[in-house]
């Protein structure tokens, strides 16, 4: 793609970084193929093509994004399945974060919006104040059908049980055994903290049982993602830089042979810090290092330990498993998950159709109710084609989405394999 940013737009980091990818496209359109939005409503401005072409515009011409650019760039879901399929390796993901920052730099959203993404941005990064409104919409629940649509669509998405276990902070985790082969930092996530800590409690325990010391921080709350996708690039900067800052001194002090992320969509955003602070000098060095430190669960199981299999459920189970996009099509973290379930002995189906979306994609399925239930509603019916026992998937997003679709139970990974190597049956299973 030809390009006309001045000298002096090219000065500027985020502008020259954006040139370099919108340079590798060749128009070729077979990014829209796999576009879960442009596959639903077949417009070209819903595809990444499209969207590339309304972000070259914005920041070559310096234009402030006006509200028809606002629509079509708010409707990506940044699953990244282009960036899976285009064969001129266009680097979307960077493209549209930048994007997303240009638009909240140059356009004032209607109020109503406004306010209600910055109640997200507020909320749902703080464990203690999400867990504060998680029990204030279990008493408004029964009177929903009060509410607007997009309210009672939002609490829908809310937990109706709210456990009360929680992992301790601060804390380190050791073996029994007393013999440690590895020593690891755990992401506990923010809001998956709250409404899932048993995913935390089966990588604690899965990683313990193999002999790996795992310590738990508390000054890490989130890791930023949520305030990157939203185009609030101060907000998520602080979050980056207090976890880059926290995790090296830690790697420095005490020793880290990784960082376990096991929501997806955080590992994503971990793995991109490097990126993200190329050009700090004070950061850099830092930020690749925590970068190159970050592992989703089930990759560190599959690359650094040998699973010890042992379980007295003799059954078999048929498990589909959904592959979230910010794990196949972010990480190119695929095989793995379904190499350590087969080892189970259990059989792994996959999903039809199953690089699309399911509709999460962070806060997407709260802004943008309509496409989201569309894209739920696919993924479900190609689920139930394949009549599995269960579901398997390493996001916590993706299991809420999945959950208000479809009866099929469905459970982390990381649960299954604790499961599988001596840990307790999910409760989720119960009536299996």
């Amino acid at each position: 793609m030809q390009t006309s940013f001045t000298d002096k737009q090219l000065l500027d980091k985020d502008n020259k970084s954006s040139e370099s990818i919108l340079r590798k496209c060749v128009h070729c359109g077979m990014c829209n193929a796999t576009c879960p939005t442009f596959c639903v409503n077949g417009e070209e401005l819903e595809g990444p093509r499209g969207r590339i072409y309304l972000i070259k515009d914005m920041l070559e011409n310096k234009k402030p994004a006006n509200k028809k650019i606002v629509k079509h760039i708010d409707s990506c879901l940044s699953c990244y399945s282009c960036m899976t399929t285009c064969p001129s390796g266009v680097n979307y993901m960077h493209l549209i974060d930048h994007g997303r920052n240009y638009v909240e730099e140059t356009y004032k959203r209607p109020f109503f919006d406004r306010l209600f993404r910055n109640v997200l941005s507020f909320v749902l990064p703080r464990p203690k104040v999400f867990l504060i409104l998680a029990y204030l919409t279990k008493l408004i629940k029964p009177f929903s059908f009060l509410l607007p649509t997009f309210l009672k669509n939002s609490l829908n998405l809310m937990p109706n049980k709210i456990p009360s276990k929680k992992i301790e902070t601060q804390k380190i985790y050791k073996p029994e055994s007393g013999k440690i082969i590895s020593r690891v930092a755990l992401l506990t996530g923010c809001v998956q903290r709250v409404i899932s800590p048993e995913i935390n409690e089966s990588t604690i325990r899965i990683l313990n049982r193999h002999n790996v010391e795992v310590v738990v921080m508390p000054e890490i709350e989130c890791c930023g993602s949520l305030n990157h996708h939203l185009g609030k690039k101060d907000l998520a900067h602080q979050s980056f830089v207090q976890n880059i800052e926290k995790w090296h001194n830690e790697y420095i002090t005490n020793g880290l042979d990784a960082i376990i992320s096991n929501t997806s969509g955080c590992g994503t955003t971990l793995k991109d810090y490097g990126h993200i602070f190329k050009n700090n000098n004070d950061l850099k060095k830092k930020a690749k290092k925590i970068s190159e430190l970050t592992k989703d669960v089930t990759e560190y199981l599959e690359e650094s330990l040998d699973l010890k299999i042992k379980t007295n459920d003799e059954k078999k189970y048929k498990i589909a498993y959904h592959s979230a996009c910010s794990m196949q099509h972010g990480q190119k973290v695929h095989q793995q998950p379904k190499d350590l379930i087969s080892k189970t002995g259990n059989e792994v189906i996959d999903i039809p159709e199953g690089h699309l979306c399911c509709g999460s994609a962070g806060t997407y399925n709260i802004l943008h109710q309509k496409m989201a239930k569309t894209l739920l509603k696919n993924k479900v019916s190609n689920i139930e084609k394949v009549s599995p026992d269960f579901i398997s998937t390493g996001n916590i997003g993706c299991m809420t989405q999945i959950s208000n679709g479809t009866q099929i139970p469905i459970i982390h990974t990381v649960e299954l394999l604790d499961w599988f190597t001596g840990g307790p049956k999910p409760y989720k299973l119960k009536n299996f």
